[in-house]
């Protein structure tokens, strides 16, 4: 399909549930202008890439859709398995849908092809080794981020380490197609 993706007929899933008591959602605008506009302290912020590059944070998504995957640390195990698992989302799902997958860790950029080969995460990568854009958005664990333009659609901020929000949940908010993760070897970590 090319061109235009037409609008889902389902109104896409705009917060986290769960079964412990939470304050009352805010309501999220739809369409492709609305969300909560980043504010320009925050995309101004540098972010490197593997090279030791500066890129303005709020220029990875300010011409594209994204979704942004903060992630604790590289040396955090389920963020590992996270990532493993974000790489096997076919780039061809995401140039369909026209939405490009970011992860942002806090480390030195010296870490990230080590930590792509050791996941296979072959998309886009960044370090905030400062944790700027970590306190700024008052992050204190991994996050999940739907955005474009400069706008904030969707965050998901994880209230423990295994609360990382399920992939294809982020991927239908931005109309990537469905993932099958299940292909996993069957493999007991201990």
């Amino acid at each position: 399909m090319q061109g235009a993706m037409a609008a889902p007929s389902v109104a896409p899933v705009t917060r986290q549930i769960s079964g412990c008591a939470a304050p009352a959602p805010v309501p999220v605008p739809s369409g492709p202008e609305s969300g909560q506009r980043l504010a320009a302290a925050v995309a101004d912020l540098p972010v490197l890439d593997a090279s030791g590059r500066r890129v303005l944070f709020g220029a990875l998504f300010r011409e594209r859709r994204a979704v942004v995957v903060f992630v604790r640390h590289f040396l955090c195990y389920i963020c590992k398995e996270y990532v493993e698992d974000l790489a096997k989302i076919p780039k061809s799902f995401l140039k369909e849908a026209n939405v490009t997958l970011i992860v942002i860790g806090q480390s030195s950029y010296h870490h990230i092809e080590p930590f792509c080969k050791l996941t296979g995460y072959s998309h886009e990568i960044y370090v905030d080794p400062e944790r700027e854009i970590y306190k700024r958005l008052g992050m204190q664990r991994g996050e999940e981020i739907a955005s474009s333009g400069n706008n904030i659609h969707f965050i998901h901020r994880d209230r423990n380490r295994l609360d990382h929000k399920p992939i294809n949940s982020v991927l239908q908010l931005v109309g990537v197609q469905h993932v099958d993760f299940t292909s996993r070897p069957s493999v007991i970590h201990v």
